[in-house]
């Protein structure tokens, strides 16, 4: 399991390396290391919910929502904030971190939205961290901003496990993606409170079943809110934006 965020992956997944061992002390060896790379894996964790503690306290001092946006990359999280924050200029202050593991295409495409845009570069990691976050966090807020917009890097699991400081996680699910995701992934849509159903305007072409998807959300979140939309035609952005300024 990756010691880091506990993906799955074995330790060879990040160092690229194996040994060969006869069976008893391979048995041995696989014991102890499973044994190390959990407690590895809970040291990081609890470090991370220290470090999001804090940026929750310093967010709430502030007066600042803040929104976790989790999905596979392509699902259209960064298209969706380059229409809220053109929709939300001069009425909400809103800011942006954004997390790629490399380059700055989305920080430059959200620029001159009337935001403050934050780019982190992961490099090999598949997610943000609270130590991530809480740099960031000087740097972006202003006194008036009131959303904070997290856009993590796009993956559906690593992403789930690591508390950033925000008030809760948004999970986006396009139309391109199928109808059984939350089944395959069910904790990111376990704990977000809202999923946005994105790319609506390709429904047609893609033969894709809306009761279909919303029973397998119902099915892993009894209950949940979910909003279908598209940041491309437009449609259905209204009731996203006044969902957030029902925040505000």
């Amino acid at each position: 399991m990756c010691t880091e965020c506990g993906c799955g992956e074995s330790n060879e997944h990040h160092h690229g390396h194996s040994h060969g061992h006869d069976h008893d002390h391979d048995h041995d060896h696989n014991h102890n290391h499973a044994e190390r790379v959990v407690n590895v894996q809970q040291s990081v964790l609890a470090h991370n919910d220290h470090i999001a503690l804090h940026n929750r306290e310093a967010l709430d001092a502030r007066g600042v929502i803040a929104i976790n946006l989790i999905s596979s990359p392509g699902s259209g999280k960064t298209l969706l904030l380059e229409k809220t924050l053109e929709a939300l200029n001069g009425k909400i202050k809103c800011a942006v971190i954004t997390g790629d593991q490399q380059t700055d295409n989305d920080a430059r495409r959200l620029a001159n939205k009337g935001a403050k845009i934050y780019q982190i570069e992961t490099k090999t990691s598949c997610h943000l961290n609270a130590d991530q976050v809480a740099a960031a966090l000087p740097e972006v807020l202003d006194d008036d901003t009131k959303i904070l917009f997290i856009e993590n890097v796009g993956n559906m699991v690593c992403p789930t496990a690591f508390e950033l400081g925000e008030h809760f996680k948004v999970a986006l699910l396009s139309t391109p993606e199928g109808e059984d995701k939350p089944e395959k992934y069910p904790v990111l849509f376990a704990t977000a409170k809202l999923t946005l159903l994105t790319k609506m305007d390709l429904v047609d072409a893609l033969d894709w079943d809306l009761k279909a998807c919303q029973r397998s959300i119902q099915g892993v979140h009894p209950g949940m809110m979910t909003l279908k939309l598209s940041a491309k035609t437009g449609d259905g952005m209204k009731a996203w934006l006044d969902y957030l300024a029902s925040l505000t």
